[in-house]
């Protein structure tokens, strides 16, 4: 994926005009509704249909009783829907955040919060297909939350791609870095920028005197010392 946008970390200069249709069409916004959606399907699922009883009223999680297995899909699915929304509106706000360090600041709190989640997508994909593959049907009904097992599985590998591909997102745009010409002094590091003291109207001559202070005509010998005079 080619990194498209100039100027600061992927953006241009703070307060341009906020275009939604083009917002809507960019991969980033693309993969986190994806992420949004894949992580509510995840965690839904498991709520929804994911305890099942055997023969008593003690539910049991459909994971082969593993109440792990199901907390951790739960767990996980309910704070990658929340990270979603949060970068969403971040997304939303990073071309008008006026300052190249607090821009830096939330590319590299999304490249370490992706990376991360990606890691834990992919250790939840194994956990919950590890556990559904031990869970016999003599123990479980399976019928009762085998699609809901399935789609928690399926869609926590769907997870890992679109993280991953929001991780590399993130990467481009720190690798971009900035277009300081973009910037004023006062963007780059918080101060006021100061102007400089106006030039001096007054032109400076290189001969302060016309001619020199004092005149004498002294006729020297050849020594260098005065010829006295009788």
């Amino acid at each position: 994926m080619k990194m498209e946008g100039v100027g600061s970390y992927g953006a241009g200069r703070a307060g341009g005009d906020f275009d939604p249709v083009a917002f809507v069409k960019q991969p980033q916004t693309i993969l986190r509704i994806l992420a949004w959606v894949f992580s509510m399907v995840v965690f839904g699922s498991i709520v929804n249909e994911g305890y099942v009883n055997s023969g008593s009223e003690r539910l049991h999680c459909i994971f082969n009783k593993n109440n792990d297995a199901c907390n951790y899909g739960i767990t996980i699915g309910v704070i990658a829907f929340l990270a979603s929304m949060f970068f969403f509106v971040l997304d939303i706000y990073f071309p008008q955040i006026s300052s190249v360090k607090d821009r830096k600041k939330a590319v590299l709190v999304e490249m370490g919060f992706s990376g991360f989640w990606t890691f834990l997508w992919f250790v939840g994909f194994c956990f919950l297909a590890n556990q559904w593959s031990r869970t016999s049907p003599n123990e479980l009904p399976l019928t009762q939350g085998a699609d809901a097992a399935r789609a928690a599985i399926a869609f926590s590998f769907f997870s890992i791609i679109t993280w991953a591909g929001l991780t590399v997102r993130a990467v481009q745009k720190f690798l971009l870095g900035t277009d300081m010409t973009l910037f004023s002094t006062d963007h780059l590091d918080g101060k006021p920028n100061m102007q400089p003291f106006p030039p001096s109207t007054s032109l400076d001559t290189t001969d302060t005197y016309q001619s020199p202070p004092f005149t004498e005509n002294l006729q020297t010998s050849p020594k260098g010392y005065p010829e006295p005079t009788y």
